[in-house]
């Protein structure tokens, strides 16, 4: 068979024809981090060929869909910073873009394709078409529809509905293989025995996903789908139902197919959404970026260059070419995520992100009252704590001994630091320190005289200062921290730490 759907991107595009993609999530629960990697390649091939992204909303299972789900979606998309064309709070010609609102749109089509001979109702129940897969897999043929209600006589249907059967209805799909040329594996052919006869309204009428999905991208005149690997054994149905819908006059074209590579998580399965990994409200309470996130998504089968992992959105979207996306399975590594979110947040200026570190310095996440937090100190912390974090949410208890009565009871590094002749250290440390001026360079030489005189080089003499002070064995540089908790609090912790040494 001739290819139904030979590789248009290049041509349209060298013709100056701005693609139309589309981005079309269920608001079913939290959003996926899978779901957003979608979203990111449509966003950044309709910015990079300056196209169209539409945003719809399917909608259609009542069962699991939610107004909350929705309203996380529209949430999440804004704070990826994506913004879209047309969809909801936009609008545009195609609306509404809720499916749940375009029923009688759907209830048209499957009329005309019913009238047209390209649909059928199937009257087979449950238990009827069971009993034949098995009979078929026990043959070793194909165990799908098998055809049985295809070409009914009147007097059948007549009989079958006398009997009180519903029906669904069934797309007729071609006896002859299909053959398509993805945008990412190349071209493919799926033979006739393997995509049978599939439904698309249910017997209640309500019309399936393998029906509204593509009926909405023909009347919104979408030109390229982008969606993931998942989907792949559905396009052949779908290139059938397009062939039927150009030629009743409600598609004008088949659009041009890309299928994204999965995201794995642990044991080489496919991400999903019981993943603890996988909620994108997970990243969001962490304290991610959302460019930190993005840029590491975006590595998940596609690359910017062999040697470079670290680039802003922007230039994600000026070097974005779906041809150069790898179709092999892509692992999800949280560590590696994490790492190029710490970059991200290096690269901000020390003003945007104090700004952003707002939420994680009050309730419920800081451990502190509102009236021990101050502004001035923080500002003042901020620029050591930048270079130490990884996600916004490592803020708390990297400034809390600022802002507590009393730093954080950490036995462990209570422990480990407060070693046989800790105390005597502590004794003198402070004496040089109650006599230091207070800056970050005369509060180190203070600590490393004390040291010298116990025979201690400044990393073992600062330990016990640390843990006293902080609570921790590691953390922001110390005389920086000291200088900016101040002399009266740095002694009194000091002293309050000499005084458990001697109980």
């Amino acid at each position: 068979m001739a290819n139904t759907n030979s590789s248009k991107l290049s041509t349209s595009l060298e013709q100056g024809v701005p693609p139309r993609v589309r981005f079309c999530p269920s608001p079913t629960g939290n959003p996926h981090v899978g779901l957003v990697r979608t979203a990111l390649f449509n966003w950044a091939f309709a910015r990079h060929h300056g196209g169209t992204l539409v945003f719809r909303i399917e909608d259609t299972d009542a069962a699991r869909d939610s107004e909350e789900s929705y309203d996380q979606l529209l949430d999440s998309m804004r704070w990826l910073g994506f913004d879209w064309d047309e969809g909801p709070e936009v609008g545009g010609p195609h609306a509404p873009y809720r499916q749940s609102q375009r029923m009688d749109i759907y209830k048209d089509v499957a009329e005309k394709l019913l009238a047209g001979g390209y649909a059928y109702h199937c009257y087979c129940t449950t238990e009827e078409l069971d009993t034949r897969r098995e009979a078929a897999r026990a043959a070793g043929k194909p165990s799908g529809y098998d055809g049985h209600c295809r070409d009914l006589t009147a007097e059948q249907t007549a009989a079958y509905e006398a009997e009180g059967r519903t029906s669904i209805v069934r797309f007729r799909m071609p006896d002859e293989a299909l053959t398509f040329t993805d945008l990412v594996r190349g071209e493919l052919t799926f033979q006739p025995e393997n995509v049978p006869d599939y439904g698309i309204v249910r017997a209640n009428g309500a019309p399936l996903y393998t029906l509204v999905n593509p009926v909405d991208d023909a009347l919104m005149e979408i030109t390229h789908v982008l969606r993931g690997e998942d989907l792949l054994s559905s396009t052949p149905r779908q290139i059938a139902l397009y062939k039927a819908l150009i030629e009743l006059g409600i598609a004008k074209e088949t659009p041009v197919f890309g299928h994204l590579p999965y995201v794995m998580g642990e044991g080489n399965k496919k991400l999903s959404k019981r993943d603890p990994q996988a909620s994108l409200n997970l990243y969001r309470e962490r304290g991610f970026l959302p460019q930190g996130l993005l840029n590491y998504l975006s590595l998940l089968g596609w690359s910017i260059a062999e040697d470079r992992d670290i680039f802003s959105v922007e230039e994600m979207v000026a070097a974005f070419d779906i041809e150069d996306v790898n179709a092999n399975p892509a692992r999800f590594d949280l560590k590696k995520c994490e790492h190029i979110n710490a970059e991200h947040i290096r690269m901000l200026d020390v003003k945007t992100f104090t700004e952003s570190c707002g939420p994680w310095l009050k309730a419920p996440f800081a451990p502190w009252t509102p009236e021990s937090f101050d502004a001035e100190q923080f500002a003042a912390i901020a620029p050591y704590a930048q270079t130490r974090v990884t996600v916004l949410s490592d803020i708390t208890a990297n400034v809390d001994f600022l802002f507590l009565d009393e730093p954080v009871e950490d036995e462990a590094s209570w422990a480990k630091a407060m070693k046989e002749g800790s105390d005597a250290l502590l004794v003198t440390a402070r004496a040089k320190l109650v006599d230091a001026e207070w800056n970050a360079e005369a509060l180190k030489n203070a600590v490393l005289a004390a040291g010298e005189e116990h025979g201690l080089k400044l990393g073992k003499a600062q330990a016990p200062v640390r843990v006293a002070v902080t609570g921790r064995t590691i953390g922001l540089p110390l005389f920086e921290s000291l200088e900016i908790l101040g002399r009266e609090k740095t002694l009194a912790r000091i002293d309050a730490a000499l005084a458990r040494l001697a109980a």
